[in-house]
């Protein structure tokens, strides 16, 4: 993700789940105070490619039918015009260390309170308790239910 370090950048994170729509919408109310951009970045990695076992997914993934998918689920979320002037990013590896180098420079980076996966009682998810410990930048963790 190449940067032009003069403009005000919004990083969010983005995995479909209802928070991290949330925290899209957040993000581009902020970035419209801002006079900013934002960046909706959504990760990839294979579970268990790394681990003793072989992994348990298709290891094609296909890059262009996946960003095709995420502009949708865009579009979904925020209409065709506000979708347009989002800048997407589909980036293989682990969800914490893409967002926080995805962060760096940037206003913001804001991420949905739960993710995908893990415990659903869980007042934060990991990615996000993370994130909120080693951004460089300030974080912002929003709720489904505060959009």
């Amino acid at each position: 993700m190449e940067r032009d370090v003069t403009e005000r950048r919004v990083v969010v994170g983005v995995d479909g789940s209802p928070s991290s729509y949330a925290a899209l919408r957040w993000a581009l109310r902020y970035a419209g105070l801002v006079d900013g951009v934002v960046e909706a970045v959504a990760v990839w990695e294979l579970p268990g490619l790394y681990g003793w076992s072989g992994p348990a997914v298709d290891m094609d993934l296909d890059a262009e039918e996946a960003r095709n998918r995420m502009r949708q689920e865009l579009t979904d979320v925020l209409g065709a015009d506000t979708a347009g002037s989002v800048r997407s990013h589909l980036v293989h590896g682990n969800t914490t260390d893409v967002l926080l180098r995805a962060a760096e420079g940037a206003e913001a980076l804001v991420v949905g309170s739960r993710g995908r996966g893990g415990f659903a009682r869980a007042l934060l998810g990991s990615v996000s308790q993370q994130v909120c410990q080693h951004a460089s930048c300030p974080v912002v963790i929003v709720r489904a239910d505060q959009a």
